[in-house]
């Protein structure tokens, strides 16, 4: 049997691309999401993973496309496990290529497809993750990041559907999510949250899930995990990442860190921190 692998690199690129190589046969990532997009390439295998209300198969050589913050899992869908590469550009760095090539839409992209078929885009994608990963040349790394991320929202993003008559508790909602983004480690009560903007705490938490698919405490710990995931990268002790961001100790915070990355807090630090 196959030990489980994974990468994860920093490419410096528009800000700082999270990229990862990874070989999985046994794990399965819990229900999560990244402030980032996940777009990936399946090299082997097969993954099944959740994504948008539904449950979706991504043979090899397809390609995975997860938006920024929307709730995903991921599992093998093949007896052998699967393989694949991806990176995390934000939605600011999305935005950045937008305006760069004259995009006329409102914010980041939106991939309304969780599995994509495009042997054009994939190739253009593993060229520049292998790029990232071997090459030093600069003006190339980036050239090669511009064109591959250009080439796949030319083809494949949409401008995410809106209605104006929510608009008003869309942005209720919004207040609660700033809040556990910008206070992730806060012990605040459902309660406490529900008084913020002036909703029934019942109510709040059906309308998050329905916003964010998750509910706010499942949300509150993707936001700790993020800014762990800051804290590793800057060379501080998981201990104290652990208790800085929140959780009760190491363990509880090892255990999440895991079952959504994939890598233990301790193998993310050795391969991220500066």
């Amino acid at each position: 049997m196959t030990k489980e692998q994974a990468r994860y690199q920093l490419a410096d690129e528009l800000g700082g691309i999270e990229i990862l190589n990874a070989r999985y046969q046994q794990q399965n990532f819990s229900r999560h999401s990244h402030e980032g997009y996940t777009i990936g390439v399946i090299e082997s295998g097969a993954q099944q993973f959740y994504r948008t209300g539904g449950n979706h198969i991504a043979p090899q050589d397809s390609i995975i496309l997860v938006n920024a913050d929307e709730v995903h899992t991921g599992c093998s869908a093949s007896e052998g496990g699967w393989s694949y590469q991806a990176m995390y550009p934000t939605p600011e760095q999305f935005e950045q290529l937008s305006q760069a090539l004259g995009i006329k839409q409102q914010g980041a992209p939106y991939f309304s497809q969780a599995v994509v078929q495009d042997s054009v885009v994939a190739g253009s994608l593993r060229a520049t993750l292998a790029l990232l990963a071997n090459s030093n040349n600069r003006l190339q790394r980036e050239s090669m990041v511009y064109a591959s991320l250009s080439l796949l929202m030319t083809r494949h993003a949409k401008t995410r559907p809106t209605t104006t008559s929510a608009f008003n508790e869309r942005n209720h909602l919004s207040l609660v999510k700033q809040f556990l983004d910008e206070q992730p480690q806060a012990n605040v009560s459902l309660s406490e949250l529900a008084k913020l903007v002036n909703l029934s705490p019942c109510y709040l938490v059906k309308q998050f899930v329905k916003r964010y698919g998750l509910p706010p405490h499942a949300y509150q710990i993707q936001a700790r995990l993020r800014l762990a995931k800051q804290l590793l990268r800057q060379g501080n002790k998981q201990l104290d990442v652990a208790l800085d961001c929140g959780f009760h100790d190491q363990s509880h915070f090892s255990r999440h860190f895991k079952r959504a990355l994939g890598v233990s807090p301790g193998r993310y630090a050795k391969e991220l921190a500066a």
